[in-house]
């Protein structure tokens, strides 16, 4: 027994002799991103096992990374059995204005700009803001440094003021509302490993409502100030995988939010919850099929102030300015993105869509979504403008034309792609 123990230690003692460990890690091409902070979201550690598909999970981050275009790796001997591990970074350019403006053919015009860095401090930190003006001025401030602590755990901070003019459904009728809402929201961000991550915190909200013109209720009232509080809970699974403009994989985000409000009386508390199902696939050499599904459920009130929207900027392109209201929602949205054109750091791309969605009405029930008035569907084209070494450099122009009953049909611009 005491030959046989000899002999398995001895075996043990040139298995691992053999394994093949990291000496180092060096970072390369960065210039303004950190090489600490790369080593800190990175799994591949001095003293590590060399392993390829830890490698390949790392490169997979940091291509998600807003501060990184490209990046690949590569691996040199150092000495017996260590080696050397290179991750060379292609960065973006990260300070971004970001647009969206859309209209119909009722000469609806509303337009929201902004300014923000997605690599503060070489940390791979956002931080930045917008202006709207969408008949009333609004603005928002926005602060998110997922890896703040450290590769699991970040923070994000985020301020807005907005402002807008929006119908409020009721009676088969509608009136427009001076609609403002305050906030101030703080999310603890987790990223659980590679593919799975969490936000949880707090919105604290006012919301203000002032009647403007159209048809009236006794029981709907014509003022309204609230103080609200929002429970947020964020859970996403993300496989997808970057190739400059091209996209494959799926990805699917749950959103769960209860508010509660200090008025139960006019606007009771409320739970509501939706999940995106997104889903990428590269056809040949310069195609790529987008889809996002969205399933979406809130506490069925029979309330104007319904939480989902039918909305241009949000679901349906060229459908117009919040259209509808509802307590539920199904939304498909789909398009293949062809390459027209690709040289250096630009690329054009065209695109050809189909944006479908139903909605539950106030108090309805689950019939509601197969009501032809409660349904639409936009077919349309698109370009896309593409500067591929800045991050979301994407330039969209949509045209979407409705083909169901009582339709519209408009652009709608934007910076980055619709999903």
């Amino acid at each position: 027994m005491k030959y046989l123990i000899v002999l398995l230690i001895s075996f043990s003692s040139i298995a691992n002799a053999q394994d093949k460990t990291v000496a180092d890690l060096k970072i390369q091409g960065n210039k303004k991103l950190k090489s600490s902070f790369v080593k800190k979201i990175s799994q591949i550690k001095s003293g590590v096992k060399l392993d390829s598909s830890v490698i390949e999970s790392d490169i997979k981050l940091l291509k998600r990374l807003p501060s990184i275009a490209h990046a690949y790796y590569q691996v040199f001997p150092a000495g017996e059995n260590t080696y050397n591990v290179y991750y060379n970074i292609e960065e973006n350019f990260t300070i971004i204005p970001s647009a969206n403006v859309y209209t119909t053919n009722d000469d609806e015009f509303a337009y929201r700009i902004g300014l923000y860095e997605f690599n503060l401090l070489g940390q791979n930190i956002t931080f930045g803001g917008f202006y709207q003006k969408d008949i009333y001025n609004s603005y928002a401030l926005n602060f998110r440094a997922p890896f703040l602590f450290s590769r699991q755990f970040g923070l994000a901070v985020n301020y807005q003021d907005l402002t807008t003019q929006e119908p409020v459904f009721f009676d088969n009728t509608a009136a427009d509302y001076k609609y403002n809402n305050e906030s101030i929201e703080v999310l603890g961000l987790y990223q659980l490993n590679f593919t799975n991550r969490f936000e949880f915190g707090i919105n604290y909200f006012t919301e203000d409502y002032e009647y403007k013109f159209g048809a009236t209720n006794p029981t709907v009232p014509q003022e309204l100030r609230v103080h609200k509080l929002l429970y947020k809970l964020v859970y996403e699974y993300n496989n997808l995988n970057y190739d400059y403009q091209y996209v494959e994989g799926f990805r699917s985000i749950l959103n769960f939010q209860y508010v509660t409000s200090r008025n139960e009386d006019q606007l009771p508390g409320f739970l509501i919850g939706w999940n995106d199902f997104q889903y990428f696939k590269r056809l040949g050499k310069k195609g790529n099929w987008a889809s996002r599904l969205r399933l979406g459920l809130a506490t069925n009130d029979d309330t104007p102030f319904a939480p989902f929207a039918v909305d241009n900027n949000l679901n349906i392109r060229g459908v117009g300015n919040i259209i509808d209201r509802g307590t539920g929602a199904i939304v498909l949205n789909t398009e293949y993105r062809q390459t027209l054109y690709e040289k250096g750091w630009f690329s054009l791309q065209g695109n050809a869509f189909v944006d479908a969605g139903s909605w539950r009405n106030p108090g309805g029930d689950f019939g509601d979504f197969a009501e032809s008035q409660n349904f639409r569907v936009y077919p349309g084209l698109g370009l896309r403008f593409i500067h591929k070494k800045i991050f979301n450099a994407i330039f969209r122009i949509d045209y979407g034309i409705g083909v169901t009953e009582n339709s519209t049909q408009g652009l709608v611009f934007g910076i980055g792609q619709y999903f």
